[in-house]
This record gives structure tokens, sequence and C-alpha cells, in this order.
């Protein structure tokens, strides 16, 4: 066992990316006034990622976006430390040793996040941070081909920023239909119809086997003997939770950083949340990790809670949101085990679809359309959700009747 870090020991965030750091906001606005030192392994501070996908490759390149300043987290007294790496975790002297020197605390928060999923192929593109949204940036151009592997919200969402900068885009999917994780089969439908709309040819049951660099472009071998010629190749196959310091430090590690409903884990000084945590659903009793900009924000702050000793579980609803060329996808909550579905079409063409547990009660929503009539459905939806509502089947699936007359 090592001995206890020279520091005066506080509240140490790892992960400054955005949910650890608006943990470390919130504790501040909360009125925490003891240390909290934010370690991040990148070099720049926390900058929202949903921007890398849904518009560096449809437009020029543009500044990152910053939630807080330095100058503002500096002003907080938050002790910003980027460019470090963190080596192991010491759950007994409660120690965190980084690559610069250990650093003791009184309560850890883990908001380790998630990286792109890995194929055992070369000469693949990622998108996960500001430097691969630069290198793929780079090779987005009129009149190139682009091979995009995994047709789930990142791959599609890549596939039609190429598509608006005028690139031939093929999608290769080894499952049986697109968004098979993510949304319900009637609308992963619609969105299909729209990128074929819009000239990208979607493959599913199909994988990559090769890819080999042939000089002036590469060429690509498909699980079904043919080959495609593409200038770039990227690959969206999903997201894995960084949960290997955890892991070893002891803590219990599953699909995810194992959490109880106050976002706490197996050790009691220990908290996670973001992409890396799994915790308890209180609406449908399954465990889930969710990868969404807003679910990392919201776990931020009821962390930040907890930490100080409040005692109200995690309970806010999930939310998601896709941009599909002038289509905007929403998704709130998680869907149940055997849930009824009912689905809404309005006359202007926009979609929502319900889920609903067997007690009638609404557990999630996904809406397509248009931007401002999609946003609306959902903002009502996840009321619905919220409240454990169990409206009547029938006014669900009218158009007519207003959803926010059932709540």
């Amino acid at each position: 066992m090592s001995e206890r870090a020279p520091h005066e020991p506080g509240i140490v965030v790892v992960g400054a990316g955005e949910c650890g750091t608006r943990a470390a906001m919130t504790l501040r606005d909360k009125g925490f006034d003891r240390p909290i030192t934010l370690i991040g392994r990148e070099t720049v501070h926390a900058y929202e990622r949903p921007p890398l996908s849904k518009a560096s490759l449809a437009a020029e390149a543009s500044d990152l976006v910053h939630p807080w300043t330095r100058e503002e987290l500096e002003g907080a007294g938050i002790s910003l430390r980027l460019g470090v790496e963190v080596t192991s975790i010491d759950l007994g002297t409660r120690t965190v040793v980084t690559d610069v020197g250990p650093l003791a605390y009184d309560r850890l928060l883990l908001a380790l996040g998630s990286r792109a999923r890995r194929l055992d192929l070369e000469h693949l593109y990622y998108l996960r941070t500001r430097e691969d949204a630069d290198a793929l940036r780079g090779v987005v151009r009129e009149g190139g081909r682009l091979l995009v592997i995994g047709a789930g919200f990142v791959g599609l969402e890549v596939a039609a920023g190429a598509r608006e900068r005028g690139m031939e885009v093929t999608v290769i999917e080894a499952a049986d239909r697109a968004l098979a994780r993510a949304v319900p089969a009637v609308v992963a439908e619609r969105v299909v119809a729209l990128h074929a709309h819009h000239g990208v040819t979607i493959r599913t049951r199909t994988t990559v086997t090769a890819v080999q660099d042939e000089g002036s472009h590469l060429r690509a071998t498909l699980s079904t003997g043919e080959t495609v010629v593409a200038d770039a190749v990227v690959a969206g196959v999903g997201a894995e939770p960084v949960t290997e310091i955890a892991a070893a430090a002891g803590l219990l590690v599953e699909d995810g950083i194992v959490v109880d409903e106050l976002l706490r884990t197996s050790d009691p000084h220990v908290w996670a949340a973001g992409d890396c945590a799994s915790y308890p659903d209180p609406r449908t009793g399954r465990r889930v990790r969710i990868e969404s900009w807003r679910s990392a924000h919201d776990q931020a702050v009821s962390a930040a809670a907890a930490m100080l000793g409040e005692t109200e579980p995690h309970a806010a609803v999930a939310w998601f949101w896709s941009d599909q060329y002038d289509q905007m996808l929403q998704t709130a909550g998680v869907p149940g085990p055997g849930e009824r579905e009912v689905v809404r079409a309005r006359e202007d063409g926009s979609l929502l679809h319900l889920g609903l547990a067997a007690d009638g009660r609404v557990l999630d929503a996904t809406s397509l359309g248009r931007g401002p009539v999609v946003a609306k459905d959902i903002r009502v939806a996840e009321q619905l959700i919220a409240a454990g509502a169990r409206p009547d089947v029938s006014d669900l699936e009218d158009p007519g009747v207003p959803l926010r007359s059932l709540l």
C-alpha cells in the first residue's frame, strides 16, 4: 500500500470533458469551497463533441465550442491539469496516481467517457476527438468517394455531411438494418429513405473484411466478395466505455463502471458519471449506460449533488438528437422489454414513435421530421415519461389530439 499523497485532500475529477467540468462547476455553484482538481488527457479544456459529427463535415472548419473559458474555470478556483495521464487509483489511501505525480482525494469522480470502438482493419478514420474531426475533414472533398462502416448515428451523420459536400458515399452495416441499436424500425426506414433520396447507398448484412491502399485510392473488400473503391474509409461502429483504470483499482465494472441511483460506485468515496457509468434506470428497472451529450450533463449535476450529501436519485430522462440533412431526429427515454409501440403520423410528414410499458406508461419516444415540430413533440414526450403518464392509446395515435393535453 502506498503512502498518502502530499496534498490537501478535496475532490478530484478524472476526466476534463463536459461531464467532468460541469460536475466541478456544479460543486462550486452548490457552495463547495475546498480544493477541486480536474484532470484531463487532452491538452484542451472541455469542448462540445456533438458538432464534430453533426456539423464539421458539412461546413468549413470552425472553432471548438467551449462551454466554459479557462478564465471561468480559474475564477471558480478549479485546478485544471490537462495533458495528464492517470495511471492508477489506490482506493485504500484515496490516491490518484498520474504520470506527473500522486494526488490525494476525499471524494473522487470518474468522468472517463468513452472511445471509438476500433476495427481490426487498416487505413481507417475514426471520429471522437477534435484531432479526428480535423483529419477526416481533410479528406472530405467534392467529387471524392467515401466509404462509411456502420449505419448508426455517427456513421449516418458523417455520410450526410460528406454527401452535402459533394462526395459519393456508401455505407456498410453488419446488422439487418440501420440504427438497429438506436431507434425503432419504422423510424429507421424513414432515415434510410432520406439517405437514398440524397444519393447515399446503404448496404446491410454486410461487413468490410479488408482495406488495401492502392496508392491513388483505397480498395475495401466486403464479406460478399465484392470490392468498393474509395478515397477514404471512416468507421463509426459505436463506442466503448473507458473503464480499465476503475477495474484495475477494484471497482465493480460490467458494461461500464457500475453505480447506484446516486451514481456512487462500489467504493463509498468514488462516483462515476457520463459515458463510462452504468446506472439503474428508475422507469424500466434496467441497468443502462447512455452515451449522449445531455445525459452526461444531467449525470454530472446528479453526481455533484450526491458527492455533497444530497440523496435525490438520478432520474433525468435520457435524450439524444441527430441531424440528418434537413431533418432532425430526437429520442427520449429508455425502451423497456416487450413494450407496446404507438405511432403518431403528422400531415407534415413528421413521425412520432412512442414505446409503452405493459401498464401503459410512456417509456420512450422517437421523432423524425422538421426541427421545430420534433423538438416540441419530444419536449412533451419527456414530460409524459417523467410523470409516468398513462395516456389513452387512441389519443396518442391521433395527431389531432395535442400531446400536451395528455399530461
